[in-house]
């Protein structure tokens, strides 16, 4: 008998027959407009650069999982939350963030490791992966949130590196399978120029690849909103539209007085993608932008008010206006896209509200610290209170935003010039001043 024989092998094969595995459909955490983004019991990464809000996006689909407001598998069942945040103040910023966005914060629980000799430190995968998955359990929970998730991966693997990375991953995935939650993954893009938001990741291959579901992040400074792409849906449909969304300031008491923070609401669907913002980089033509807008306004205004998009899109391309340029042009024209179901297409209408705000006369900036972020007045662009109204739950929060005024001198505007969609005095916009 050989040596080999001898010695009990350290790994073993399991053979399962494909017959034996019984076949089950997806089940989306997140279901939208019929479309699941989300899946269960799989990983997925929310990323975009600084100030886009993807942190507060994972505030939201903590606080909509632990009221069960969640469109998908578990709505109208409140499920538990563990939320890993390394880098910002749970007193001064998770906490207050989680009240704006209505959140139960009895469901909501921080998470951090301990060590016997050390004390608390940071969790490290996959070093905690078991401990992790023995708490998921126990606490019935539906969603982790690792924000950011490049913190939370353990010393002495090489981020940059696809294999060692795997590492990290490949064990977290298969623990999302086992327990059935979702794992998402907070993430920065790198400092490339390019267009895919999934390949624009900060670090190895593995952050996209191993994730099933990756959204992009970007503020779109022309339309005065920011917006989300689905850059990877493996398990669902990979036409998935892009979805507008803003960050609105709300006031939060607590004992020590006001705190100010950011809430995220969705408008609805985007126009343009993530690709569309990134490929036109931060410098655009804005008399270019602004002849488009003349242009796009006449030539509604002669079709009654809206036309499909397909034939404004064709029109403005015999008139040699790129597809990208009144793309942008929507918002200062005070137009908006509506969708008229699926296959076919949508519509290009004047604004009702007219509530646009152009943001070439603001200076955005948005920061995740360890401090209560107070965003500013140019930051304000969507409207006031949840897309299906304000939630009488939460009388005592304030958002602020004022679109009724001109973004360049802050006078008042006439209601003329706001229900055609203008946020700025003709007098005070020289770009569209010297295009008409």
């Amino acid at each position: 008998m050989s040596d080999w024989d001898e010695q009990a092998p350290a790994r073993s094969l399991r053979i399962t027959a494909a017959s034996s595995i019984e076949p089950e459909p997806v089940e989306w955490a997140w279901i939208d407009n019929g479309d699941g983004r989300i899946p269960s019991g799989a990983m997925s990464v929310a990323a975009g650069r600084e100030g886009t809000g993807k942190s507060s996006f994972g505030i939201d689909m903590a606080a909509k999982i632990t009221r069960g407001t969640l469109p998908g598998a578990h709505f109208g069942q409140p499920r538990a939350v563990f939320y890993v945040a390394v880098e910002d103040s749970w007193k001064q910023t998770i906490v207050v963030r989680l009240l704006a966005a209505d959140a139960d914060l009895d469901l909501v629980f921080r998470v951090d490791a301990v060590e016997a000799e050390y004390g608390e430190t940071t969790l490290s995968l996959p070093q905690d992966n078991s401990l992790m998955e023995k708490a998921i359990a126990e606490y019935k929970v539906a969603l982790v949130v690792l924000d950011p998730l490049m913190s939370c991966i353990g010393a002495g693997i090489d981020t940059h590196r696809e294999r060692d990375v795997r590492t990290a991953l490949d064990p977290l995935a298969r623990m999302a399978d086992r327990t059935g939650c979702v794992l998402l993954g907070i993430a920065h893009f790198n400092k490339g120029s390019g267009t895919d938001p999934a390949s624009l990741i900060t670090g190895s291959g593995a952050f996209k690849n191993v994730p099933r579901a990756v959204f992009g992040f970007a503020k779109d400074e022309d339309a005065g909103q920011r917006v989300m792409t689905q850059a990877k849906n493996s398990l669902g449909r990979s036409d998935l539209p892009s979805l507008a969304y803003n960050i609105e300031s709300v006031e939060v008491p607590t004992k020590k007085g006001p705190a100010h923070v950011g809430r995220f609401v969705f408008l609805g669907e985007s126009e343009r993608s993530v690709d569309d913002i990134l490929a036109a980089g931060p410098d655009v033509d804005r008399s270019e932008r602004s002849e488009a807008a003349v242009w796009l306004r006449d030539y509604l205004t002669d079709r009654g008010g809206e036309a499909t998009a397909k034939d404004v899109k064709a029109a403005a391309k015999a008139d040699d206006i790129s597809e990208s340029t009144l793309k942008r042009a929507m918002a200062k024209a005070g137009v908006e896209a509506v969708r008229q179901g699926f296959g076919q297409g949508s519509v290009w209408k004047f604004k009702k509200s007219g509530v646009t705000t152009d943001s070439e006369s603001a200076s955005p900036s948005s920061s995740h610290s360890a401090h209560s972020v107070q965003l500013s007045e140019a930051e304000l662009n969507g409207p006031n209170g949840e897309p299906n109204g304000p939630n009488p739950a939460r009388p005592s929060l304030s958002v602020v935003a004022d679109s009724s005024r001109c973004t360049e001198c802050g006078g008042p505007l006439d209601p003329v010039h706001t229900a055609s969609g203008e946020t700025v005095h003709p007098t005070c916009d020289p770009d569209l001043r010297e295009a008409s």
